[in-house]
């Protein structure tokens, strides 16, 4: 079901702190900042040639990154993104096998505009993951 790595997403306390850092000292190439108000957000993207690192901050007071940093202040991996054919059949094939799906269970537009769902990381050794229809 699951198909390539889209990318691994690392919550940061300072943006940009955190887009500095991947520029200037690893030389990588990373994007402009983008707002997602419906998921309380704010993301850019190192582009490497195999994967992204998407890195989070907060947006907005009820943003789920801020009890993320509130427990790990110097911020860290947040969740794995996996890419899918058809998110609904594989919803569907979660949930039918007993997976939780975060939220109200219905896809959203997700940084690169493609619908995206979270599962609870209870039902994944503790990994939050996010799946991306492709």
């Amino acid at each position: 079901m699951i198909e390539r790595l889209n990318h691994i997403a690392i919550a940061v306390p300072d943006m940009d702190a955190a887009i500095n850092m991947y520029r200037d000292a690893l030389g990588a190439d990373v994007s402009e900042t983008i707002d997602l108000p419906d998921h309380g957000v704010t993301v850019a993207f190192v582009n490497l040639e195999n994967t992204k690192i998407e890195l989070l901050h907060p947006l907005g007071d009820k943003s789920p990154i801020t009890s993320y940093l509130q427990k790990n202040g110097a911020g860290g991996i947040h969740h794995v993104c996996y890419e899918v054919g058809d998110i609904l059949k594989a919803r569907d094939h979660l949930i039918e096998k007993g997976m939780r799906i975060l939220g109200d269970g219905e896809p959203k537009t997700g940084a690169h505009g493609k619908p995206v769902l979270f599962l609870h990381p209870k039902d994944f050794l503790g990994t939050l993951i996010e799946l991306e229809e492709v």
